[in-house]
């Protein structure tokens, strides 16, 4: 039997697809959704089921979407004729991910939490195994998985506190909602301590890192490297990557800090939401700085300040180019983003001090020297001035490449645990061809 709050949402799970179909036309309107795959968020694939055993991964967005792609090129490894389908709920994860997916993975995006919908989506791919990642719980989408016995484990799970509170005001429903899972692989000891608390079983969870460690380098296209190179000529630079609203000002005035001292400094500037730049580039302008926007296909000038790298996908191109790069979502609170990105690729971290979603792995590189926390436009222009100098951001990029290469044993941990599962669903153990020969001379 459900919990009352629950039961409630169940029952109005089971209506309204009207209202459910004027919003997301409202989100269209918005740029939020893709016109031409709108009807898979109402359960209507867009594509054939395959045959043979399927593996169902949920994220919610691009980050949590890109930390599976290694773990998925390596399941296709060990089971060659395995089927993967990855959902989301972003436009921007859905671009992204159709160049990223490996062989034999497709992308839908997510159903409406409405029974309708969900049922359809369940009927059509029947999954032997459903995979979600950190903490994006759709009631409906969740109970109709388990009712129909498809095995469900939650990996890279993460729970902020003020998420934790929420769910709390709903503890029945929280304590049904999280032991719907079979296994639990938390990021941190603070999001398994906050799963136990909504009344997670302590017999379901371990803390294993994140998925995130273990992610290969972002792609990059070699010859528009070469070709921004070209153009920037031996100038010195630096990134401020996935800034938001309230970081950007920061920003500015730490480079015309810095240019004071070192005039021919180029800022790169990423914003989280590239859709910005408009307003971005007139910030800029406004600030007295000369810009060149990415989106239009400039190229940076001699006399460029800023090239606002206003694009989806080109992170591995900036992380590349840039020996320091300051990561955004840290000066304001939205908890930071990813340090794994660019400790994999040779750059220097700074951050803020707001890192509530990465806090062990951020301790770990204050710890090891792989990076440096500002506070504000004048401690930010000093790291940028210390760090800029080759032999500092040489050494710094070198510990937090340290740090970021420790992460492969979780993609490993988390491997293993989905083809157990995946075994275990099918009630047989698929074959693995990868596995070596005992009689390997023979094979040679």
């Amino acid at each position: 039997m459900l919990p009352p709050s629950l039961a409630l949402y169940m029952l109005l799970a089971r209506r309204g697809e009207g209202v459910a179909r004027r919003k997301l036309l409202a989100r269209l309107a918005e740029g939020k959704e893709d016109k031409a795959r709108l009807e898979e968020r109402f359960g209507h694939p867009s594509l054939p089921r395959p045959e043979g055993p399927l593996v169902w991964f949920h994220a919610a967005s691009v980050g949590e979407s890109l930390a599976l792609v290694e773990l998925m090129r390596l399941m296709r490894f060990e089971r060659p004729g395995l089927n993967l389908l990855v959902t989301s709920g972003t436009v921007s994860s859905a671009r992204i991910l159709a160049k990223r997916l490996p062989e034999g993975a497709v992308h839908q995006f997510v159903p409406v939490d409405l029974l309708g919908p969900v049922r359809r989506f369940l009927d059509h791919w029947q999954p032997d195994l459903a995979v979600w990642t950190e903490s994006e719980f759709w009631p409906a989408l969740m109970l109709e998985t388990h009712a129909r016995g498809i095995p469900m484990l939650l990996v890279n799970a993460r729970i902020s506190a003020r998420s934790a509170r929420r769910w709390r005001r709903l503890k029945g429903a929280a304590r049904r909602i999280v032991n719907l899972f079979d296994h639990v692989l938390a990021q941190d000891e603070d999001s398994a301590r906050r799963l136990l608390g909504l009344g997670l079983a302590p017999d379901k969870i371990e803390v294993t890192g994140s998925l995130k460690e273990g992610a290969p380098a972002l792609p990059c296209d070699e010859s528009e490297r070469q070709r921004l190179v070209a153009a920037l000529a031996g100038r010195p630079l630096w990134l401020a990557a996935s800034t938001h609203a309230g970081e950007e000002e920061i920003v500015l005035e730490a480079h015309r800090i810095v240019r004071q001292t070192l005039p021919g400094l180029l800022l790169i500037l990423a914003p989280r939401h590239p859709e910005r730049g408009p307003d971005l580039a007139e910030m800029i302008r406004a600030a007295g700085c000369s810009v060149r926007r990415r989106t239009q296909g400039a190229l940076p000038e001699p006399d460029t300040d800023v090239y606002l790298a206003d694009t989806l996908g080109e992170m591995g191109l900036w992380y590349r180019l840039a020996p320091v790069s300051f990561i955004g979502g840290s000066l304001v609170e939205k908890g930071g983003h990813n340090p794994f990105e660019p400790a994999a690729l040779g750059s220097a971290i700074l951050h803020g001090p707001h890192v509530e979603n990465f806090k062990d792995i951020y301790a770990r590189l204050l710890e090891r020297g792989g990076s440096r926390q500002v506070q504000d436009a004048a401690s930010l222009a000093r790291a940028v001035q210390e760090t800029i100098q080759p032999d500092v951001a040489a050494a710094m990029a070198t510990q937090a490449w340290d740090v970021s290469s420790e992460g492969a044993e979780v993609t490993d941990r988390v491997l293993h645990l989905l083809l157990d599962a995946l075994d275990r669903s099918l009630g047989r153990a698929l074959p693995a061809p990868n596995a070596p020969c005992e009689d390997a001379g023979d094979a040679a």
